[in-house]
């Protein structure tokens, strides 16, 4: 099973649990600017955004199935398909890209660095990307699992779920080269609920293009 069959396939159960920061977002972010959310799922983010008064509001995801499901629950949200690696916008035409927990889903280096980097394009001079993602754990669980699957996948953190994914977790040195880009305004490592009922190191950033 791919990540997109995996997405589709679980588009009805899951229910994402990171939190949203909207003291922090709102010190950045005024409440007519485009943002956009990469990754979007169902919608649950920009809910949260409309419901705080934001009113220009997009999302993408690659996961048909998640995109009916925010649709169906969310019908006054703008939620559309992500075709392809690009995303489907102009350079320089977004004020604010938030992509959380969209990391731990795409495995390679290489891959995450284009994301990066058409998210960078995208954005407008001054633009504020938000990240929230998961780091590396050193519970006897997620160690097991990160050396269990090392050999096979060829990157220290990534492991398969039982039901079908295969997720990763990041060094800070990791995120930090991924950004480096950016001008970091802030960062904060977190505890996070998973969704399948665990718990994890994560982080959340904000950064200025």
């Amino acid at each position: 099973m791919n990540q997109k069959e995996y997405w589709d396939s679980v588009s009805e159960d899951k229910e994402f649990t990171t939190p949203f920061h909207p003291k922090d977002f709102a010190r950045y972010v005024k409440k007519d600017d485009f943002i956009v959310d990469i990754g979007c799922g169902y919608g649950r983010t920009l809910r949260e955004l409309k419901e705080l008064g934001y009113t220009n509001l997009r999302g993408y995801d690659f996961s048909e199935n998640m995109i009916k499901r925010g649709k169906r629950e969310n019908p006054d949200l703008d939620l559309r398909i992500k075709e392809n690696e690009k995303i489907d916008l102009p350079d320089e035409s977004v004020d604010v890209i938030i992509l959380f927990a969209v990391l731990t889903s795409i495995i390679t280096d290489e891959e995450q660095k284009e994301l990066i980097s058409e998210i960078y394009r995208v954005l407008k001079p001054n633009g504020i990307f938000y990240l929230t993602d998961f780091l590396l754990n050193d519970d006897d669980r997620n160690l097991k699992r990160y050396d269990k699957y090392h050999d096979e996948l060829g990157i220290y953190g990534c492991f398969k779920l039982s039901e079908g994914a295969t997720l990763r977790h990041h060094s800070e040195e990791h995120i930090f080269e991924l950004v480096e880009s950016f001008e970091r305004k802030e960062y904060q490592p977190e505890v996070y609920d998973t969704m399948n009922g665990h718990t994890s190191n994560g982080f959340y950033y904000i950064g200025m293009k």
